[in-house]
């Protein structure tokens, strides 16, 4: 919401017209970009250069010298109207932005200093230099959504206990754990173990792990050691929990909570490994987990020294990256040869991932299909849950923007098309526990030793963790040597240890080699023109008004390529077979169709039409064929889903809407139409091996089943000769 206060304070900011200050936009809103302008027109008036974004060092020295606190005896108007601004920003009374310092901003400034709990440091209504750094920032002083008070209580704290050291500045107080605030935390450690100000980094180095190897707490201790003890339990959201600084029985319990939760040995004191666990993602990163994974093959004298160094599961990469030369894909008998040493194993899939942009619906869709005909190649059984990888620091606005998406396709896609197996996601521990909390996954696969992540900073193990990965190690000897990732087992999936025998992917279908489109697209036209008397636009007959041209309807086909290649890959079949009907119902669709179209959806709306149903989509499927078709395929364990009834206008409108609107689910839907066709004429179930004859059988039952029928199955046999051509070669690659 806009506010005119902070449109006041943005109208300052654009008055100056001094390089290295940029105009921020007048919009009323607060933002980075404000704060940044203003710590830049506050340099300018200290006299700094080059002005920067950052309120660093030079500019905390600056301020220091020359405003050591800023009151109403400063005298310095232009100072005064960046201390009015930022208070405005942050939601207090800043006056009128006038450039004095009025008891309304020195009430605010009382206010944010209780809010931040330095008060009793900073006495008084004076702006010192680490309170006007923490008023240019966004952060909170009151509670946000998602916070608590409690964990604002510790905030106070930490600031009131720890603000007058050199490096130590003051952390929100909004209720949030955040990687600000588990930093602090770590400050607050090395204070307390004496580390000096030249020394304390607020990282979780050999020196901080070194020191707290003798910082232990248990029950009868009392002090600040306790309460920063209690405090990282608390950010790690340990359900009854005090901020307290007495160990007692009761706290101990919760701490025995903690320990059988993360899998340290459970002794109820707070020793170096659960310190390290409540701390860092990684914990102690030299504990020894049970599981691993790698992207090297496990031969038997690989299999034999993970067996003999203590790890029991391993996981293992379902696919290739397109592209990448490094090949860690599952090879063939390696899961057997695990077995036989007995080692279980679980599945990761994972060919990209590496970079937001890659994550989207249609990615979901296409990598759950992969998956799943991967996982049955190797011979995963019902039951197996395979890990999607997040390989890259995700921020919580590309999770939402992004990966939920993703992720969200690929549950639907694989209850649909791989009914047995489930979801799992591998990931920094944010990414991992909004993706479970959306419903989206069973277990997650913790990133855990990408202690730099801000996926991983401020945020607690997910409650819903299978594996946790905290190091990069070797093991074995001579032919048994293997590099390996480490990794804490919780017991929610332990792996599997029989498998159906290995499916081949021979005479399975690739991806179309694009740079044999424009010959390809020549044939296609070719025999429309010819064969199938259909000029490049426009049309015989019915194709008069026809909407889009022969070149438009083939190259939304090949754009869809991924998707039905992938299909006909899972349900072992010809993609030049489900290529053809949508094909000629693209090219077909008219005027007409609008309007029938048109007249479903005034139906359902409550208008005065009576057509409940009609052909629709690029595949022009009724909803009573698609949930024939769907039905016969969940009866025939083709895909999973619920049985509908076409007689059922509820279930009808239910499956004409994503036919109307979801090109994927469409064309999805035609492949199992052509096998539910084929069924009801007797014809041979569309594979990898079905002659021509059932083809034409099955391509005409598309259609109906009267004589024109039977025409356009003939002219569609035709067509998947033309498709043919250019994939059968591909084939043999």
């Amino acid at each position: 919401m806009a506010d005119d206060m902070v449109l006041k304070a943005q109208m300052f900011i654009n008055s100056y017209g001094v390089d290295g200050i940029p105009d921020v936009e007048e919009n009323g809103r607060t933002s980075w970009a404000v704060m940044y302008a203003l710590t830049r027109v506050l340099q300018h008036e200290l006299g700094l250069t080059p002005l920067s974004d950052s309120f660093g060092r030079a500019t905390l020295a600056a301020l220091r010298s020359r405003f050591p606190v800023i009151d109403a005896n400063t005298r310095h108007e232009a100072i005064y109207r960046v201390v009015q601004s930022a208070l405005y920003c942050k939601g207090y009374d800043g006056g009128d932005i006038e450039g004095t310092y009025n008891p309304r901003v020195a009430a605010s400034v009382t206010r944010v200093k209780q809010n931040m709990g330095v008060s009793a440091v900073y006495p008084g209504d004076g702006v010192t230099p680490k309170v006007l750094k923490a008023l240019l920032t966004m952060d909170a002083y009151t509670v946000v959504p998602g916070g608590t008070e409690q964990i604002r209580t510790i905030q106070q704290w930490l600031n009131s206990r720890y603000v007058g050291r050199q490096n130590f500045f003051i952390i929100p107080c909004d209720g949030n754990f955040s990687r600000d605030v588990q930093k602090a935390l770590i400050y607050a450690l090395q204070f307390e173990m004496g580390m000096s100000d030249e020394v304390a980094t607020g990282a979780f180095g050999p020196a901080t792990r070194d020191a707290l190897r003798n910082n232990s707490v248990a029950q009868g201790s009392v002090g600040t050691w306790v309460s920063l003890f209690s405090a990282a339990m608390i950010f790690n959201r340990r359900a009854g929990v005090s901020f307290t600084d007495r160990f007692d029985a009761l706290f101990g319990d919760r701490v025995r909570e903690f320990q059988n939760f993360v899998k340290l040995p459970v002794n109820g004191r707070g020793d170096f490994p659960t310190w390290a666990s409540l701390l860092v993602s990684t914990g102690d990163h030299e504990r020894k987990g049970t599981a691993c994974d790698c992207v090297t093959e496990v031969t038997a004298a690989r299999a034999q020294a993970l067996r003999n160094a203590g790890y029991r599961i391993v996981g293992r990469y379902l696919a290739n990256y397109a592209g990448s030369t490094l090949d860690k894909q599952i090879q063939p008998g390696e899961l057997g040869v695990m077995a036989a040493n007995g080692l279980r194993t679980f599945p990761i899939y994972q060919t990209n991932g590496g970079e937001a942009s890659y994550f989207s619906r249609g990615a979901g869709i296409a990598d759950a299909l992969h998956a799943v005909e991967r996982a049955r190649r190797y011979g995963y059984m019902a039951g197996t849950r395979i890990y999607f990888a997040v390989d890259f620091d995700a921020l919580d606005h590309q999770v939402t923007e992004r990966i939920l998406p993703y992720f969200r396709a690929v549950r639907d896609t694989m209850s649909e098309h791989g009914p047995g197996y489930q979801v799992g996601i591998y990931g920094p521990r944010n990414v991992c526990g909004r993706v479970h909390a959306a419903g989206y996954t069973s277990a997650s696969f913790v990133s855990g030793m990408s202690t730099g992540f801000s996926g991983n900073l401020g945020y607690p193990l997910p409650e819903d963790w299978a594996f946790d990965q905290i190091s990069t190690i070797e093991t074995g000897s001579g032919s048994g040597r293997i590099e390996i990732d480490n990794n804490i087992v919780s017991g929610r999936d332990n792996g599997q240890d029989s498998y159906d025998i290995e499916q081949s992917s021979d005479g399975l279908d690739v991806s179309f080699d694009k740079a044999q489109r424009n010959a390809m697209l020549v044939d296609v036209q070719s025999y429309f023109v010819n064969v199938m008397k259909v000029p490049e636009k426009g049309g015989a007959g019915g194709l008069a008004f026809s909407v889009r041209t022969t070149t438009e309807c083939f190259d939304i086909l090949i754009d869809y390529d991924w998707l039905i290649t992938r299909l006909a890959r899972n349900l072992r079949m010809r993609k030049a077979l489900i290529q053809c009907p949508l094909m000629w119902e693209m090219r077909a669709y008219n005027s007409g169709d609008v309007v029938a179209e048109e007249l479903v959806i005034n139906h359902y709306k409550g208008g005065p039409s009576k057509k409940n149903d009609c052909s629709t989509g690029l595949g022009q499927i009724f909803a009573a064929t698609a949930i024939r078709a769907r039905n016969h395929a969940i009866r025939q364990e083709l895909i999973g889903g619920s049985l509908m009834d076409a007689t059922k206008e509820s279930d009808l409108w239910a499956v004409w809407q994503p036919l109307f609107k979801d090109t994927a689910y469409n064309m999805t839907t035609v492949p199992l139409v052509l096998i539910e066709g084929a069924h009801e004429i007797g014809a041979e179930r569309p594979g990898l091996d079905t002659g021509e004859e059932d083809s034409r059988r099955a391509l005409a039952r598309y259609n109906g089943t009267n004589e024109s029928a039977q025409g356009y199955g003939t002219a569609l046999l035709g067509l998947y000769r033309v498709f043919e051509k250019y994939h059968a070669p591909l084939r043999g690659q």
